[in-house]
Order: C-alpha cells, then sequence, then structure tokens
C-alpha cells in the first residue's frame, strides 16, 4: 500500500471513529475503546524499538507515567488544554528516551533490558516523593465541561483514535524506509551491521526517542481518563507486560502485528473485566504469550506467512 493509499484509510478511520462517537451507547463503551487503542499506541511504540532494534524495553511503565506527569505538572502550572499536555508528555519522554539511549550505548541483551526495569523503579521513586504532582498521595483532577462533544468519554475515544492512526502511520513509514532496514539489520546482526557501514548509534537512539516519544503520548491524556492519578496505576507492571505481548502475539518484524495483538488481547481483557474480573487480564496475557510462543514464536503476522507458504 502506497502513501497516498495508507493516508486515505487512516482519514476512513479517524472519520469511522467520530461516526462512532456519535452513537447514543453505554458511556463504559467509549472508555473500553480507550484503553484499546492506548494499547494499540503502546505496543506499536513499544515495537520500534523491541520490535524492529531488537531491544528489549522493560521500561515501559516510566514512560507511560513520565507522560501522565507531565500533564499533571502542566495542569498544576498553566492549565494546558489537553493537545498541549500531549504534545509535552510525548516531548518529555522522547527526551527519557535519547537520554536512556545515550547512557545505555553499550548495553545489549538483556542488560539493555535490564537498565530499562531499573529505570522504571528509579522515576517511580522520585515521583512518589515529588508532592507538587500529588506524590504518594496522588493526585485528583476535576475535569472541566467538554467542548463541542457530548461527554468526556467520546472526547477520548476520538482523540486516542487519531493517535492510534498517527502513531501506526509513523511507525509503517519507518518500516518502510531506510531507518527500518537499518534498524533490522541492527536486530539482526549489530557488529555485522556496524561492519556494513549502518550507523547503529544514531538508529539506536531514534527508535528510543521515536518510541518514548509516542509511549508519553499514550500516557499524557491518562489523567483525563481516570481523573486520579497515582504512582501505581501509573508504573503498573500491567503496562510493561503489555507491551511485550501484544507485538509477540501479533507479530514484532511488522507495524500490522503490534495493531492486531493490541486489538486483541486488549479486547479479552476488557470483555474479562466485564464479565469475570480485571484480576485476570495478567493470567489472560501469560497464557496467551506462552501458548504463542511455544506454537506461534513469529506471531500471527509470521503463522500466516508460514501457511502462505506451504499452500503455495
Amino acid at each position: 500500500m502506497k502513501i497516498r493509499g495508507a493516508l486515505v484509510v487512516a482519514v476512513a478511520v479517524i472519520g469511522l471513529g467520530v461516526l462512532l462517537g456519535g452513537l447514543r451507547v453505554n458511556p463504559y463503551i467509549y472508555f473500553a475503546g480507550y484503553v484499546v487503542l492506548q494499547y494499540v499506541v503502546i505496543a506499536t511504540a513499544w515495537n520500534v524499538l523491541g520490535g524492529y532494534a531488537g531491544y528489549v524495553n522493560f521500561g515501559t511503565p516510566a514512560f507511560f507515567a513520565l507522560g501522565a506527569y507531565t500533564s499533571i505538572a502542566l495542569l498544576e502550572a498553566f492549565k494546558a488544554p489537553l493537545p498541549v499536555l500531549i504534545l509535552c508528555g510525548g516531548l518529555a519522554a522522547g527526551l527519557l528516551g535519547l537520554g536512556i539511549g545515550y547512557l545505555t550505548l553499550r548495553l545489549k541483551g538483556v542488560f539493555f533490558s535490564i537498565a530499562t526495569f531499573a529505570l522504571s523503579v528509579v522515576l517511580q521513586t522520585l515521583i512518589i516523593n515529588w508532592d507538587y504532582v500529588g506524590g504518594a498521595k496522588g493526585y485528583t483532577l476535576i475535569r472541566p465541561p467538554v467542548p463541542f462533544f457530548r461527554s468526556w468519554a467520546v472526547l477520548l475515544f476520538i482523540m486516542m483514535v487519531v493517535l492510534a492512526v498517527v502513531t501506526v502511520l509513523v511507525a509503517r513509514t519507518i518500516e518502510r524506509s531506510w531507518i527500518g532496514r537499518g534498524l533490522a539489520a541492527l536486530r539482526d546482526n549489530e557488529e555485522a551491521a556496524e561492519c556494513m557501514g549502518v550507523p547503529t548509534l544514531r538508529l539506536k537512539l531514534f527508535a528510543t526517542t521515536i518510541s518514548g516519544f509516542f509511549l508519553g503520548v499514550a500516557g499524557a491524556p491518562f489523567p483525563y481518563y481516570v481523573t486520579y492519578v497515582e504512582p501505581s496505576s501509573t508504573f503498573d507492571l500491567n503496562y510493561a507486560v503489555n507491551a511485550l505481548a501484544m507485538p509477540m502475539i501479533g507479530g514484532t518484524t511488522t507495524w500490522l502485528g503490534p495493531v492486531i495483538g493490541a486489538i486483541l488481547l486488549g479486547t479479552a481483557q476488557q470483555v474479562a473485566t466485564v464479565t469475570i474480573s480485571s484480576e485476570l487480564n495478567l493470567l489472560i496475557v501469560g497464557v496467551v504469550l506462552v501458548l504463542f510462543v511455544v506454537l506461534a514464536p513469529e506471531g500471527l503476522i509470521g503463522l500466516a506467512r508460514k501457511l502462505r507458504g506451504r499452500r503455495a
């Protein structure tokens, strides 16, 4: 699909989201849709670094939380509007990603993953002790009257549709560019890529920055979604586990894999939350992830390619 076709599909998806926002349904449907789309953004952003470049990031909650707490700080200081919060939350998390890229230049494999996990622990400790954004006791947000929309549920849903579409478009563009080919070489064999003249350092910094930016974008609207933000909710282990599991289920080597994984797994979790219990979410993720690691290690996309190859 060429760029023009991708843009047409993107506009159509956003238009569909606006139409769905006009339906008179239970507001929970929109909040559940927001969560699923939020996971599309998170999984796609994680995959830029973890899938394309092969650097597994366990620090997803740190970038997500930084986006959320950047929003809180700007609300306290300037009462900034939501679009500004999203942009600034993304920029703050992107700068953090750039810094982590520089600090972990020589770390690879499990050592890089441990470093990103440590980042999440350190940042959570700092947030707990920062009273300006609520600290350990949390922060309560009173939503102002929503303009042009029926409710905040509808506004947040449509906004997350737009963010998900933009994130997927960026990931698709990266994958099909020379940057994507360079990241694939970095993932397959970093030493060989360096010998072939691939700018591995710049590509790694690019991947950590872009991945961090969109993870922060996903977290920036979070205070408006929950209205009460505390460190344990923003640094939730669910974000790290789902960010890893969703691309692996869909397939990490393509932009479509995280989208499929996020929609399937995110929807299953929302259904389980309503029908059984939200406590089963991690259990569902764990069981599904183990099954895919054993039966389809390349995800649904890889499985489909194998089946297609056999038929040919």
